[in-house]
C-alpha cells in the first residue's frame, strides 16, 4: 500500500524532470548572448542616426520658425546657433534684432552626440528681413556674413549619417542628405 501511495503522489525520478538542466541554461545564455552580440551595433547605429536627425529637424524648425516671424512682424528676426562645433552643441535661438529672443532650443537637448558644421565656419546667423530673405547685402544685422549650409553630423569615432541644411539667400530652406547621389531623381538629394 505504501508504494501504491508512492505511485500516486510521484516518485523520486520524476522529482528531477521539473526544471531545467544547467547545460540547457548555460545553452539559452549562450543563444541570447549571441543574439545581443549581433543586434547591439546596429541599435547603436540606429541611436546616432535618430539624434542626427532629431538635430538636425530641430534646427531647421528654428530658421522656419524664424523666417516666419520676421515677415509675420515685418521686421528682421534673427536665427543664431548656439556655441556650435562640439558634440551636443545643437542650441538655437531665433531673436528680434533688438534681443528679445522669440523661441529657443537649449544644446544637446535629444542630441548628445550630434555636431554641427556651419558654412562660412565664421558665421552662426542668418537674419531674415521682413520678406523672409537674407538682407540684400548679403550680411547679417551684425555684419557677419550670413549662413549657407549647416551640416548635422555624428561626433563619435564612427562616420553616420549626415544631414544638411542648405539656406538660400531667397530665404529658402531646405533639408537634403549629403549621401544620396546628385545625379539621381530623389528629393533627398542636395543641391549642387
Amino acid at each position: 500500500m505504501l508504494t501504491d501511495a508512492l505511485r500516486v503522489f510521484g516518485s523520486s525520478s520524476k522529482k528531477y524532470g521539473r526544471g531545467f538542466t544547467l547545460v540547457e541554461l548555460a545553452i539559452v545564455l549562450v543563444v541570447i548572448a549571441v543574439a545581443l552580440s549581433f543586434g547591439t551595433p546596429a541599435l547603436i547605429d540606429w541611436m546616432r542616426d535618430a539624434q542626427i536627425r532629431t538635430a538636425a529637424e530641430s534646427i531647421l524648425n528654428g530658421l522656419q520658425t524664424a523666417r516666419t516671424e520676421a515677415v509675420r512682424r515685418n521686421a528682421t528676426v534673427e536665427f543664431s546657433l548656439i556655441d556650435p562645433g562640439g558634440a551636443g552643441k545643437t542650441g538655437w535661438e531665433a531673436k528680434l534684432v533688438n534681443g528679445d529672443v522669440l523661441q529657443s532650443k537649449p544644446a544637446a537637448e535629444a542630441s548628445m552626440n550630434a555636431v554641427v558644421v556651419q558654412t562660412p565656419v565664421d558665421s552662426v546667423a542668418y537674419s531674415f528681413n521682413g520678406f523672409g530673405r537674407a538682407p540684400s547685402n548679403g550680411l547679417n544685422s551684425d555684419g557677419t556674413n550670413v549662413l549657407t549650409q549647416i551640416e548635422v553630423k555624428s561626433g563619435g569615432a564612427t562616420e553616420g549619417r549626415k544631414m544638411r541644411i542648405v539656406i538660400t539667400s531667397g530665404g529658402e530652406i531646405r533639408m537634403c542628405d549629403p549621401a544620396v547621389s546628385t545625379d539621381s531623381d530623389d528629393p533627398r538629394k542636395c543641391p549642387l
